[in-house]
């Protein structure tokens, strides 16, 4: 299946694809029977694990292969068409892992190596936990209730946050926590908490299995009562009310976005699948022969090789060109925006290929569609996604601030 691979890819962007397609194969039969139970795989991240897939973008002195984001791009488009949710949950702690790495200044050097080599010789992930009931999407400038209290050596940290990907297989929660007041900051502090699991007064609750996509992807609740964090490990600590910079862009989101693209794929395939097997009487061969069966496919391969078209580009551009990577916000946002809504639109319409079939459990474009519709909701959400694209339009015509 990696035959959309572009025809100049090094070996080792190639050697990315294979592997990752071929953990995809060997996963991929399981997939229904977890979407269907709900139940989180955990057995498969540690098989990524064992197959070195969850270390590769973490550098080579700290245990992994040094990957380049392109790469990443590369084996997620394929692990996204075996399993959207264990995709989603790879590349939330390979977007962590990428901006780590590229923006060395976000925590101190010696955090930094211990976070990465840790999950490079245990296995587990890595994921910012910051969504709360009541706050919604901390991307949106609000305060988490989560709270650290200094105790000594470090906080205590006390709170509930809910749609933490991947709970089960966490090594590390990046916890947004708020800092009680002090001089010069009488508002308190933002920062993150990062607490390693398993640990005293950290308890998760499984809430996710039977939402509408990606049953399997275990974004449960998560539950901090008395965990002790070391003040070392409180980094990234911003005072409230004071005016901060906005964060740079971050291409390894693209990771994420692989995902999807990997979906409206494996929608395509099952389309064509379906329409080869597919004999109805009345027609006396399969229903790939007919003329407006062939349309459909391919109209739907059209949009997938366009979205693959612009997430290659975008994730090539940030991967070679590091000294624009400050300009490529828009970039990023409008092809998130691209990519996730063709995922939609694909698979939306790969049902009417199937017809009352595909409303089935017997063919997998129910749990496509369904899976599909989870990319509306990640970050860049399409308002925040489409602002930022509009912004750099306007500016192109008159200097306004970006």
């Amino acid at each position: 299946m990696t035959w959309h691979l572009p025809h100049d890819a090094t070996e080792r962007e190639r050697h990315s694809a294979l592997r990752a397609a071929v953990l995809a194969d060997e996963l991929a039969p399981l997939t229904d029977a977890f979407d269907r139970a709900g139940r989180f795989p955990l057995e498969h991240y540690q098989r990524l694990h064992e197959a070195g897939y969850l270390r590769q973008a973490i550098p080579i002195d700290h245990g992994g292969d040094g990957a380049s984001l392109f790469e990443v791009v590369l084996a997620q488009e394929q692990l996204g068409r075996a399993s959207v949710a264990l995709g989603i949950g790879a590349a939330m702690s390979f977007n962590l892992i990428g901006r780590l790495v590229e923006d060395p200044g976000v925590w101190p050097a010696e955090v930094v190596a211990r976070v990465l080599e840790s999950l490079a010789r245990d296995g587990g992930l890595v994921n910012s936990v910051v969504t709360e009931a009541a706050l919604g999407s901390i991307s949106r400038g609000g305060l988490p209730e989560t709270t650290a209290t200094p105790v000594s050596g470090g906080w205590r940290i006390d709170g509930h946050k809910i749609f933490v990907t991947a709970a089960p297989a966490l090594r590390w929660l990046v916890t947004a926590v708020r800092l009680p007041p002090r001089d010069g900051a009488p508002q308190g502090e933002l920062a993150r908490a990062l607490v390693e699991a398993p640990t005293p007064g950290l308890r998760f609750e499984a809430t996710w299995g039977d939402a509408l996509s990606q049953r399997s992807g275990g974004s449960d609740d998560a539950f901090f009562k008395d965990v002790f964090v070391p003040d070392h490990l409180v980094v990234e600590r911003q005072v409230v009310g004071e005016r901060n910079l906005p964060p740079p862009p971050n291409g390894w989101w693209l990771s994420l976005v692989a995902v999807y693209l990997g979906c409206a794929q494996a929608a395509v395939y099952a389309a064509a699948d379906h329409a080869h097997h597919r004999v109805p009487s009345v027609l006396g061969q399969p229903l790939a022969s007919q003329a407006s069966v062939q349309q459909k496919i391919g109209r739907l391969q059209t949009l997938v090789d366009a979205a693959r078209a612009l997430l290659y580009d975008t994730a090539r551009r940030w991967t070679q060109q590091p000294a624009q990577r400050a300009t490529l916000g828009a970039a990023i946002a409008s092809t998130k925006y691209h990519v996730t809504h063709a995922a939609c639109e694909v698979t939306a319409q790969a049902l009417d290929i199937a017809g009352g079939f595909s409303l089935t459990r017997n063919l997998p474009l129910e749990r496509y569609f369904r899976d599909a519709r989870g990319g509306l909701y990640q970050p860049l959400q399409d308002d925040l996604a489409l602002q930022a694209i509009g912004r750099q339009a306007l500016a192109r015509r008159v200097a306004i601030p970006t």
